[in-house]
């Protein structure tokens, strides 16, 4: 019994111990609120993130001769007179899966890019860093984060390099930025 009561005493120090009480005044009466550790949100946000990314398609391929697409890419964009977004990043990165999903999602969005673009995702992973292909576009990733985006006209000539952070709202991507970017850059008629 008497081990019994000390491994319940210890359980009971441990859980207060771990949890952190503060006292919040609030017109003249005290509230209590339980602080959760910062680590604790942490993990927290990190397994809803993780979730989250299980559910996004994965358009990223780390085992594609990005090269030989590229250059296949130019020569149907030259019959098309379409222009090459290359969306580069990996699908270890959460925006770059959200961005994806959200043009697709976004009938109005995908419908700009069908029309005036032939879309590629550029890997970069541990797996194919694709490393020749990023120094020709002079290694966006390096600089901006990802996604980055590489717009190559129909002759497969760089005309812009953006990054993506200027598209973000909240934990999403905002349309109406979004879509002035696709109109900016879709080919001149």
């Amino acid at each position: 019994m008497k081990k019994l009561t000390l491994i319940a005493l210890l359980g009971l120090g441990t859980l207060t111990f771990a949890q952190e009480v503060k006292n919040l005044p609030d017109n003249g009466k005290q509230k209590t609120a339980l602080i959760v550790p910062t680590e604790q949100k942490e993990l927290e946000a990190k397994k809803k993130a993780a979730e989250e990314k299980a559910k996004l398609p994965k358009p990223y391929n780390p085992k594609a001769d990005a090269q030989a697409d590229i250059n296949k890419l130019v020569a149907q964009a030259k019959k098309e007179g379409k222009n090459i977004m290359i969306q580069a990043g990996g699908n270890w990165c959460i925006w770059c899966l959200r961005f994806n999903n959200f043009v697709q999602e976004t009938p109005e969005l995908k419908e700009l890019v069908d029309k005036n673009y032939l879309y590629y995702h550029l890997n970069y992973s541990p797996d194919n860093k694709n490393e020749k292909v990023f120094a020709q576009y002079g290694n966006p990733g390096e600089k901006f984060g990802y996604p980055v985006f590489i717009v190559l006209d129909k002759d497969g000539k760089m005309i812009k390099v953006q990054q993506s952070d200027v598209f973000e709202e909240g934990k999403g991507y905002s349309k109406e930025k979004v879509k002035e970017f696709f109109n900016t850059w879709k080919p001149k008629a």
